[in-house]
């Protein structure tokens, strides 16, 4: 059974529901019911680890100053040069 919900919300975040809800063809209720469900039901399932994956943990050990983006840029440059 449906019930009626007052909120109070920030004007922007409301638009942007709006915008968002419209994009995707759904009801802005829907949209919140939708929400609410998904932080409400019960999450605390865990995720299983493989034994590939576990016997791959730790196996490359990078630099303490290591920066995967100055990294990819490099990479990026070498590569389009």
């Amino acid at each position: 059974m449906d019930k009626k919900l007052t909120l109070s919300l920030n004007e922007q975040v409301i638009a942007n529901a709006k915008i968002f809800a419209k994009e995707n063809q759904i009801s802005l209720s829907k949209l919140i019911e939708a929400y609410l469900r998904s932080v409400t039901t019960n999450q605390t399932k865990t995720v299983k680890i493989t034994p590939l994956v576990e016997s791959l943990s730790g196996v490359v050990e990078l630099p303490t100053k290591f920066d995967v983006r100055d990294e990819y840029a490099d990479y990026l440059m070498e590569k389009y040069q």
